[in-house]
């Protein structure tokens, strides 16, 4: 049991640095055509995240691999009842890479264009889906456990006892997935990525795409730190009687709002503002797993349809395995992220941008490739 208590808390680490990292390359994204006003600027913007994006994406990659092998019965519970929003996630975090890698193959203003707004779309829509599905995970769903012999509910009271025979299923559909708690989930998360790259582009840009964003997280910092306000009190009194989740949502709280202090005009300090933005962020996501504990997934039907943590745990012999390789890998990772963005720390502004990158259009031959010549 203690190891799944660590996998679990692992997980939610790992969730942590997805949110941090990604959160503000989705906030980036998000804000290509509010910050930049035209083709230089916006690739100057694109540019600031360059070096850092695909990598941000190991975090998301382990999550789910861990997942995978620490919670398996979480892992099949959760992707099979939430199958068609994760699907969507999955099209749109490929739209992205392709937004991103393919808007310098070909040197015009127009194709840039065309690819600077599916990545607008694909940077909105994974944190306002991610936060459906984080809401959601702290709301409960309508999980029964199911009998799979005869795929039948089975009586509360037995729920327990059967737990080698059935398995937990999500028997309310995607609607189900959709109310306004859950909508609201996704409204917060969109506000803090807003933010977040906001205060991001201010500590990797100069000049007028610098004064714009800072001009943006003044009001953006105070409307997400409200939001964000509203959500976490009314999770916490009407879906969770887990009293240690207050120590995350106070810290949330605190770090959100002193975030939001310090990203205005009279009190600046960009960096400051950034490093408790991140912090507000690491507090959230642990008072999810806090206000979901000893679950990892909820029913609304009953509690004792619920997936708890030791039901949905893997082997010992398993966690255990886990536990080392964990050990030996995860100081790599946050050696090279750390390395990474020490490397690329240059602020970046349009002048630097090379405007005739990609290749010319009236050099492609239609049917041929660099292959063959």
């Amino acid at each position: 049991m203690t190891l799944s208590i660590l996998w679990y808390i692992l997980i939610a680490v790992l969730w942590t640095g997805y949110l941090v990292l990604e959160g503000f390359d989705f906030g980036v994204g998000m804000l290509l055509h509010i910050v930049a006003k035209n083709d230089r600027e916006r690739t100057a913007v694109v540019r600031t995240i360059g070096p850092h994006w695909d990598g941000n994406e190991v975090w998301l990659l382990t999550a789910g691999g861990a997942t995978f092998a620490a919670f398996p019965e979480w892992y099949a519970t959760m992707f099979s009842g939430m199958y068609l929003p994760l699907f969507i996630i999955l099209v749109l975090l490929i739209l992205r890479i392709t937004a991103i890698e393919w808007r310098s193959k070909i040197a015009t203003e127009k194709w840039r264009a065309t690819w600077d707004w599916f990545h607008t779309v694909a940077a909105l829509g994974v944190p306002l889906l991610l936060g459906v599905a984080f809401a959601n995970l702290v709301q409960g769903m309508k999980i029964e456990v199911i009998d799979r012999a005869t795929q039948t509910a089975v009586p509360v009271a037995d729920a327990a006892a059967a737990a080698a025979t059935s398995s937990h299923q999500l028997t309310g559909g995607f609607f189900s997935l959709l109310t306004p708690f859950t909508l609201l989930g996704g409204v917060v998360i969109v506000a803090i990525c807003l933010m977040h790259g906001a205060q991001f582009l201010t500590l990797k840009t100069d000049g007028v795409i610098r004064e714009r964003a800072n001009a943006f997280i003044a009001p953006a910092s105070a409307v997400s730190t409200v939001l964000a306000a509203v959500l976490v009190l009314w999770g916490q009194f009407a879906h969770t009687d887990n009293l240690l989740a207050w120590i995350p949502l106070v810290i949330a709280a605190l770090s959100l709002i002193a975030s939001a202090a310090f990203s205005q005009a009279a009190t600046r300090r960009e960096g400051l503002s950034f490093v408790l933005s991140s912090v507000g962020i690491a507090a959230a996501v642990a008072w999810i797993f806090s206000a979901m504990a000893p679950a990892v997934m909820k029913s609304s039907i009953d509690p004792g349809y619920s997936l708890t943590i030791s039901q949905a745990s893997s082997t010992q012999g398993t966690l255990t395995v886990m536990t080392i390789v964990a050990v030996c890998l995860v100081p790599i990772v946050l050696i090279y992220t750390a390395w990474s963005y020490w490397v690329f720390r240059k602020r970046v502004t349009p002048g630097d941008v090379d405007a005739n990158a990609g290749l010319l259009p009236d050099k492609i031959r239609l049917g041929e490739n660099f292959l063959t010549g």
